[in-house]
């Protein structure tokens, strides 16, 4: 009996450790499979809130992941920006827009005011709720309020109406990252959360954006 709980244990142990190495791999190799190809999908607003939130913002203390699709039981979500840090964890929905915005965080679709053309977008503190979903969903040993869901307009636009609750600009955005100071989760837990997040993503790739954008058709219902 006592051989068997003895094994038993060693198994319990191995499987322990196996998960834990997967997850450092995952850490590991993802980051630099990440760093090789994102800067060539990333529009021009995400590439700079990549590079001014990694000038003020570096390891070991935080960790930024960027275009991450994670795959749902309904389809894929796919996330433009994670930074994981010891003080909150901030999903991040980036824009580069310039011009007028018009928004209601109760819209469905926001405006877009450039010169005298109009566009409208979808809102995306909606949009963005997906992605918090999914993310709390696979980091579920977190408290939700840790996570954070953010919108940052990277580029020259100027709000016309009241900017919505979690909308921010890119400087005012780095600002509420600072301001977050108090430790949530020590930076172990911070690599793991990364290493998870690493090994759970799908890779970058077009085939991984082609199939991203026919799940969006198929949720919204356009047709060829």
């Amino acid at each position: 009996m006592f051989a068997v709980k003895c094994s038993q244990a060693t198994l319990e142990r191995t499987a322990i450790i196996t998960v834990l190495l997967a997850l450092a791999i995952g850490f590991v190799i993802g980051r630099y499979k990440a760093r090789a190809t994102q800067y060539a999908i990333q529009n021009r607003g995400e590439a700079r809130l990549s590079r001014e939130v990694k000038r003020r913002f570096p390891p070991p203390d935080y960790h930024l992941l960027n275009h991450i699709t994670l795959r749902l039981k309904d389809g894929t979500t796919q996330v433009d920006h994670i930074l994981v840090s010891r003080f909150g964890l901030f999903v991040i929905e980036t824009k580069d827009y310039k011009g007028w915005i018009f928004a209601d965080a109760k819209d469905r679709y926001w405006t877009q005011v450039l010169y005298r053309s109009k566009f409208r977008f979808q809102n995306p503190v909606r949009q963005n709720y997906r992605h918090v979903c999914a993310v709390r969903e696979l980091l579920e040993f977190l408290d939700p309020d840790v996570v954070h869901p953010v919108v940052v307009f990277a580029g020259e636009a100027v709000f016309r109406t009241d900017v919505p609750e979690g909308v921010f600009t890119l400087p005012k955005f780095l600002a509420y990252v600072e301001n977050h100071r108090t430790e949530v989760m020590s930076v172990n837990r911070a690599q793991f959360c990364v290493g998870r997040l690493e090994a759970t993503r799908l890779a970058i790739t077009h085939e991984t954006d082609v199939e991203h954008v026919l799940e969006l058709r198929r949720q919204h219902g356009i047709n060829d």
